[in-house]
């Protein structure tokens, strides 16, 4: 008889010690994150003409292409941080994490595309054979920076491995944005800019793999890949990921050290900033209710993620060998499911690829940070619940 698979067993000490300094991190960026997210709603609101003459403003060598906006730099470049620590993150858990054993990833792996799948066809519902059908990709994501600050507020007293799952489930989550980014929202590609990027990757790699250290091999080197990758016509941001997939494990960490505090306390945060400024004078409730753009993004995120994410784990778990691990409950998957839907950081991204320049891209931001609002809400109340029959327990 087949061995049953536990999901989401103890963590352990290694792993605990790890996702405790990764949690710590996202938490602080998390709520850095909000802060300049209300600071741009402020601003924007009170002078929309001079937000966006700042985040107009550009600077870069022209020659190069490069003379981009500040809102631009901040999701090519400083995003490229971001999700550079999100590859290292998906590559140790690959490599040491829940990923690891096959059959116990199976689920959060298929968690994750649930609550991909179904907000993105829950928009596509809303928007079907419409211009805005584009922005279908904008409820897929979650952001690991908010959702876990909300965890770490709400949910403090909560086993670790329920911050595992969500962890998993994030780094899951953010390489199929990635994917989608990579794929559905590159325009035309410019093949000797991307040849130069892959040679660059290949000998980015080869450094790692003979484990030579040095920021003043790396630091140019990724410049290089970077811009390539900027001119290939493939979002610059993919170079992070890329990166953060090839580091040596041992030197990851180290560097992870480093960089991550940069990501989640700075790069995220201005990325934040410049994407959140969107003026809601003239929006009434009754111009939310009427956009499809607006209840496919609010909707998709709300009610498709946790539906995506609790509905397809339960069936993996229901007609494969696995089961959860008896210090959880499904009630916890749930809340976690919840949680997933506050989609911000990259679902602003995808929003802005996907409208951009066009009369939805205002309406875009606004549902996005609407539902993410609405999601941290009702996670909230969710881990009040979950805290409350844990204390019983």
């Amino acid at each position: 008889m087949p061995k049953e698979t536990r999901l989401f067993t103890r963590v352990t000490k290694r792993q605990t010690a790890w996702l405790g300094q990764a949690l710590r991190n996202e938490t602080t960026g998390g709520i850095l994150l909000l802060a300049a997210a209300v600071l741009a709603l402020i601003w924007a609101n009170l002078d929309f003409t001079s937000y966006s003459q700042l985040k107009d403003f550009k600077l870069g060598p022209a020659e190069f292409h490069l003379d981009l906006s500040l809102g631009k730099w901040a999701a090519d470049g400083l995003l490229a941080i971001f999700f550079f620590v999100a590859g290292i993150e998906l590559k140790h858990e690959l490599v040491m994490g829940s990923l690891k054993d096959r059959s116990v990833a199976a689920v959060p792996i298929a968690a994750a595309m649930g609550g991909m799948i179904v907000p993105a066809l829950i928009f596509a519902a809303f928007n079907f054979n419409q211009p805005t059908a584009t922005g279908w990709g904008v409820p897929m994501a979650t952001d690991i920076a908010f959702a876990l600050a909300v965890l770490a507020v709400a949910g403090r007293s909560l086993p670790i491995e329920l911050r595992a799952f969500l962890l998993t489930l994030a780094v899951v989550d953010d390489l199929g944005a990635i994917i989608v980014i990579a794929i559905f929202y590159t325009a035309q590609l410019n093949f000797l800019a991307l040849a130069v990027a892959i040679g660059g990757l290949f000998i980015f790699g080869m450094l790692q793999k003979k484990r030579v250290t040095g920021w003043y091999f790396y630091l140019p080197l990724a410049a290089v890949i970077w811009m390539a990758l900027h001119e290939s016509g493939i979002h610059a941001t993919i170079a992070g990921v890329a990166m953060g997939m090839l580091m040596n494990l041992k030197q990851a960490d180290r560097v992870l050290h480093v960089v991550h505090p940069i990501s989640a306390g700075f790069a995220v945060p201005v990325f934040a900033f410049f994407s959140a400024g969107v003026s809601v004078q003239r929006t009434s409730v009754t111009d939310v209710v009427e956009s499809p753009v607006a209840l496919g993004i609010i909707l998709g995120l709300v009610i498709g993620k946790p539906i995506g994410v609790v509905g397809t784990a339960w069936l993996m778990a229901r007609f494969t060998k696995a089961s959860l691990s008896k210090q959880l409950s499904w009630w916890d998957v749930a809340t976690i499911g919840t949680l997933a839907g506050v989609g911000f950081t990259v679902s602003l991204l995808i929003s802005e690829l996907a409208f951009h320049e066009s009369d939805a891209a205002p309406m875009g931001t606004l549902a996005v940070l609407v539902a993410s609002t609405i999601a941290a809400v009702l996670a909230t109340i969710a881990l009040q619940f979950r805290k409350r029959a844990y204390s019983r327990v």
